[in-house]
């Protein structure tokens, strides 16, 4: 199976799963949890492909990321007392996803011949736009406005896909190196409350 498409498969599972627990979590109705599992698994990439000028949008072209989703759902329901009780169940598949979806959005960035520099901000957007529909749905403050490190670690993932692909090294090796990157950036800062504060300069008298 190719590693890409692997990658693809992964972070559509994972986002929406975090999308059930988002929905599940805020009570929404069977209708709002399909919606919120759909936009946070495809919100991104869609983003990304209309931004790149690349219609129909990737999951346009194949019946596969549909059935995921709708397979996952009840999957997901199936299984929510197990991931309900887990602390951080839905950090978890959150953090899977943006580590999974920074290198597929940066690649397809790249293999449709943009810069590095734009590549790597595909590749960010693609991971964390979906959570921003999700949480903006579910009438909460999203992930990426907080003071967390979310951002910065899938723009960190994407300078060290960026970088390895540089050196034409194995892309399944770029790929395991920059999801643990994002990943392990995540979910260091979520265990040690690490975050980006801003304070903007004292107004002057």
């Amino acid at each position: 199976m190719d590693a890409i498409f692997l990658v693809d498969i992964c972070g559509t599972f994972a986002f929406a799963v975090s999308g059930v627990l988002a929905a599940v979590e805020r009570k929404f109705d069977l209708f709002g949890v399909i919606i919120l599992a759909f936009v946070t698994s495809l919100g991104g990439g869609t983003l990304r492909d209309i931004l790149i000028g690349s219609t129909p949008v990737s999951w346009m072209n194949s019946d596969v990321h549909i059935y995921l989703i709708l397979l996952t759902i009840p999957l997901a329901y199936f299984f929510m007392n197990t991931l309900v009780k887990l602390k951080k169940t839905f950090l978890l598949f959150d953090t899977i996803g943006i580590g999974l979806f920074t290198v597929l959005g940066l690649d397809k960035a790249i293999e449709v011949g943009l810069s590095p520099v734009v590549a790597i901000m595909m590749g960010v957007v693609t991971a964390v736009f979906g959570g921003v529909i999700r949480d903006v749905l579910s009438n909460q403050v999203p992930l990426i406005f907080r003071k967390e490190i979310y951002a910065f670690a899938c723009l960190s993932g994407a300078i060290v896909y960026s970088s390895l692909n540089y050196f034409g090294l194995f892309i399944e090796f770029n790929l395991m190196i920059s999801i643990t990157v994002v990943i392990s950036i995540r979910l260091l800062a979520i265990k040690n409350k690490w975050s980006i504060p801003f304070k903007p300069l004292a107004k002057r008298n």
